[in-house]
């Protein structure tokens, strides 16, 4: 009746954009992404019989309006899957700052998905919470499975669901990510929602596919820079996208440029560094542990709040003795 789950963001490396179905937030195409280790979301999930309705808290804030209509969109598919109906209380803490594209409604979700089936009892695998996980963020799939995994397009929950890319350990254990914070509230559900108003969304849809197994085959090889050259291109794709539809979305502040051209900087000199982002200002940089801190410090001197980060794995069922309340 009580669980306690944790769960990791993640780093978009080949982003989705747009879905053709909202409800079961169905993407047009797969996507890529890695697990951002140690920053996390912990949620306590428990079905309370006698209460009178839901409740949900995030950071001690109680959720209202469409973040709870979210969180209701899953939960009441866990309670239809262990057919029963009773209300819900839900608290989650997030360990790094949200809504500035760093992926908390990834781990959010991938957390609630994972308490709340096994607080209802239920025996499925990673992959299928997955596709509960997915009903409130695309991205919340991949969280579910960790590492490095691969969000499948697909109309159904036989088809669209997350599985982790294996053969990667070499990879997983250099791969580093300095985050660059960039404060700047964003508007992800709206920029899906006109996703395929922009005249570059046909371009994308064409292109993303070679991304897609070029990717899949550089992270099969252990090969750093690769995937770190394609996760850059791919976001430059996604900013054209998002930038040319109706409202003309446009997350970047002149903090986020200087983060690239920082970057940039550091390639120049040899060292393997490489930015990516999502539909926000804050940007992910991708290097290896031998130059984490050098990276570090030169994304620090644009006048930026930073995290260091490693890989992280999958989202997982905590002890009883670390439960929220």
């Amino acid at each position: 009746m009580k669980a306690t789950a944790k769960a990791h963001p993640i780093q978009g490396l080949v982003k989705y954009h747009g879905m053709r179905d909202d409800d079961l937030r169905l993407p047009y195409h797969d996507s890529i992404s890695v697990c951002t280790a140690p920053s996390h979301t912990k949620t306590t999930v428990e079905f309370r019989p006698e209460a009178d309705g839901d409740e949900y808290r995030i950071d001690g804030e109680a959720v209202t309006g469409r973040g709870a209509e979210r969180i209701e969109h899953v939960l009441d598919h866990v309670r239809a899957l262990a057919d029963r109906d009773d209300p819900v209380r839900v608290e989650s803490e997030n360990s790094f700052a949200s809504n500035v594209g760093l992926g908390s409604s990834s781990s959010g979700f991938a957390a609630l998905a994972t308490a709340a089936v096994e607080a209802a009892g239920l025996d499925l695998t990673r992959p299928e919470i997955s596709t509960i996980a997915r009903r409130g963020s695309s991205s919340a799939a991949r969280s579910v499975t960790g590492g490095y995994s691969d969000l499948h397009a697909g109309l159904n929950d036989v088809d669209c669901r997350s599985e982790r890319i294996t053969g990667t350990d070499e990879l997983e254990a250099e791969h580093r990510i300095v985050a660059a914070l960039v404060p700047s509230y964003k508007e992800t559900e709206a920029a899906h929602e006109e996703a395929a108003d922009s005249h570059m969304f046909d371009a994308r849809l064409a292109h993303v596919h070679d991304q897609l197994a070029a990717m899949r085959d550089a992270l099969r090889e252990n090969d750093a820079e690769r995937v770190f050259e394609i996760a850059e291109h791919d976001t430059l794709s996604l900013a054209a996208t998002t930038m040319t539809g109706p409202a003309g979305w446009v997350y970047w502040k002149p903090e986020t440029l200087a983060v690239f051209d920082a970057v940039r900087d550091l390639r120049a000199e040899g060292v393997p560094a490489y930015f990516s982002g999502d539909t926000g200002a804050s940007v992910y940089v991708n290097t290896t542990a031998e130059h984490v801190d050098r990276v570090e410090s030169a994304v620090a001197d644009c006048g930026v709040e930073t995290r260091s980060w490693r890989v992280g794995g999958p989202a997982r069922v905590l002890a009883s003795s670390e439960a929220l309340f």
